[in-house]
């Protein structure tokens, strides 16, 4: 009897012992399937149709094309896009004709300070009803300020 018992208490300890092996034989399946599931929609995500452009003689577009426009109004008043004097009227018509090409295009507005709220205000709507949403007033920096 003093056998038997000794068996059932050594098996008991067996059955409970702490399993020391690691079982990687379901961490690959699941890893497998993974990669199977990716390998199989990588393609799906950047399928396109498939074409042919056509050559021609024509160079690239120019990166220039997309330098922000700068429109300055002097103490005068005066309008200037770029280096050419305009009035407020023919402003909007121009602007007008380059923002249908390039709405994203950035506009930056340099006024003089002495000008009037209102006339920095007449520009900035020229600026906006012509179809642009990037426009910037610039400034100068102060000295010795956020360096």
């Amino acid at each position: 009897m003093g056998v038997k018992l000794g068996k059932r208490a050594y098996g008991r300890r067996r059955a409970h012992a702490v399993m020391s092996d690691i079982n990687v034989t379901p961490m690959v399946d699941v890893m497998l399937v993974l990669l199977i599931i990716f390998m199989v929609t990588a393609p799906l995500l950047t399928a396109g149709v498939a074409i042919d452009l056509p050559k021609t003689q024509a160079k690239a577009i120019n990166q220039q094309d997309n330098a922000p426009l700068e429109i300055t109004v002097d103490a005068n008043g005066n309008i200037f896009m770029g280096q050419t004097a305009v009035k407020l009227d023919r402003l909007k018509g121009i602007l007008s004709a380059i923002s249908h090409d390039n709405p994203d295009r950035r506009v930056y507005v340099k006024a003089d300070q002495r000008l009037s709220y209102g006339q920095v205000m007449g520009v900035m709507a020229a600026v906006s009803t012509s179809g642009f949403t990037k426009i910037a007033l610039i400034t100068d920096q102060v000295p010795g300020q956020g360096q």
